[in-house]
């Protein structure tokens, strides 16, 4: 798994959202996006983040970035997650991991004695012209917009 770093172009990819409209990245070029990945909806550390980063999202936009959850679940199971959390940001549904192969958080897990293949809770901060500028992977759920507020307030 070779994630990617500071300074490459981020992959220009389209996913359907929780309401199975088609978004592309390339749509949000000229403002800075969060793309953060994350294993699965409905999870509790899961929904620690997506929570967090729901309640800092007027703080984000006022910093001028946008917020993308991907993970392998379904438009329905995004929808529900979003319903269900009160989530007020776009999740979208990449559910044969290819958007998550070409950012390179794809791949071995292990969890309880078990190994498989899954995402790999990594975030990242694309810029106005498409590159990314920061990646985030060392974080608790629970601190992760505030890892990305402490950042995007430092520059």
């Amino acid at each position: 798994m070779k994630t990617l770093e500071i300074g490459e172009a981020a992959p220009l990819f389209t996913l359907k959202d929780q309401k199975e409209r088609l978004i592309s990245l390339e749509q949000f070029k000229g403002k800075k996006v969060l793309i953060y990945f994350y294993p699965k909806a409905l999870t509790p550390g899961c929904t620690t983040q997506a929570c967090g980063l729901r309640d800092a999202k007027n703080e984000l936009e006022k910093l001028g970035v946008v917020i993308l959850g991907i993970s392998p679940d379904s438009p329905k199971k995004l929808a529900q997650f979003t319903e269900k959390k009160d989530l007020n940001f776009l999740l979208l549904a990449d559910e044969d991991h290819l958007v998550a192969e070409q950012f390179g958080v794809w791949g071995e897990k292990k969890f309880m004695g078990k190994t498989y293949d899954g995402i790999h809770r990594i975030s990242f901060l694309i810029d106005e012209q498409g590159k990314i500028q920061q990646v985030f992977r060392k974080f608790k759920t629970g601190e992760h917009h505030q890892v990305v507020l402490d950042y995007l307030q430092s520059l």
